[in-house]
């Protein structure tokens, strides 16, 4: 099933397309901050129940990937990416609140996210009604071996 937010067409996906996630992941995550997953972490989560996934189009080119899960009535936003080329034209906000959509048709309570500090994705958050609710302590390890701060959001659906 397939939904158009703004300019940007939302498409459920599944494991048959980790190789794109993980050209997305390559191209939009800077291997410095330790953000991105393997191709493995993808198709263990896509393998448990009530994990989902949703790619954004932008002009029928690939643009960008949210990840998510729903367990009980709280759902946790794992990843979400926007290829550099194609920022600033509304697809992380089409897949963030596609993502919310979807939570609150799954029966989700409360969204929960995880960010590195000083990400730019941080006012997309805030603006879309994110609260920050704590911080975890050098969470990210990059590939120079610098660790970064998380800091966790959480959205209320009711």
């Amino acid at each position: 099933m397939s939904t158009a937010v703004g300019g940007t067409l939302l498409r459920g996906a599944g494991p048959a397309e980790v190789r794109l996630i993980d050209a997305l992941m390559r191209e939009s995550f800077d291997p410095r901050y330790g953000e991105a997953w393997t191709q493995g972490q993808c198709l263990g989560i896509l393998s448990l129940p009530g994990v989902w996934l949703t790619v954004a189009e932008l002009a029928g080119e690939p643009a960008g990937f949210a990840l998510a899960r729903l367990a009980a009535d709280e759902a946790e936003l794992l990843l979400l990416a926007v290829r550099p080329a194609m920022r600033r034209r509304g697809v992380g906000a089409a897949l963030l609140r596609g993502i919310v959509a979807d939570c609150r048709d799954r029966g989700a309570a409360v969204l929960h996210l995880e960010v590195r500090a000083g990400n730019g994705a941080i006012a997309l958050y805030e603006r879309e009604g994110f609260r920050k609710v704590g911080v975890r302590r050098e969470y990210y390890r990059g590939t120079t071996g610098d660790v970064f701060d998380a800091h966790s959001f959480s959205l209320t659906l009711g």
